[in-house]
């Protein structure tokens, strides 16, 4: 299985591009990601700065609505790569390309944690399973439920537990 959750924010603007041949828009940009602190120790752990690439509509969003230090949510998956650079030597390379990104926090640098999606105005789909096992559940799962009522009622029958 090769899946990915990340969170940070944007360390420099995001890069929109068109493919040569296709015209397809992919959007490349780098987000911070802290490194969990020591339990011995109080200093800051620092960051890792991780390359994510972005295709398609979601791309154009991400220009369009991204800027550095918003905070992002990203899911996707791990690719690997080399190129020779300049001098010959041989340059090793590790991008997430992502499948979603959701825009958390405020706009630039405010907030904390996960907070409500400011693109779409909801919480993100996979900021619960990220708290609780780390895998999220198919948007096409729950399919269906939109005839539920709004409220809890509560059944006059016996609970067994």
């Amino acid at each position: 299985m090769n899946q990915v959750i990340l969170i940070g924010r944007l360390a420099r603007d995001p890069e929109l591009s068109y493919t040569p041949n296709t015209q397809s828009a992919v959007c490349r940009f780098t987000i911070a990601v802290d490194r969990p602190r020591r339990r011995d120790s109080n200093e800051d752990a620092g960051a890792d700065f991780i390359r994510i690439t972005v295709w398609g509509r979601q791309a154009e969003t991400c220009d369009r609505y991204l800027s550095k230090g918003r905070q992002v949510a990203v899911l996707g998956r791990i690719q690997t790569g080399s190129y020779k650079n300049r001098e010959g030597v041989t340059v090793y390379t590790t991008d997430v390309v992502a499948e979603r990104v959701e825009f958390l926090g405020s706009g630039n640098g405010g907030g904390q944690g996960v907070s409500r999606n400011t693109f779409t105005g909801r919480e993100p789909d996979f900021a619960p399973a990220m708290q609780d096992t780390g895998f999220s559940a198919p948007q096409d799962q729950f399919s269906g439920f939109d005839d539920m009522p709004d409220t809890f009622q509560a059944a006059e029958d016996d609970i067994p537990f």
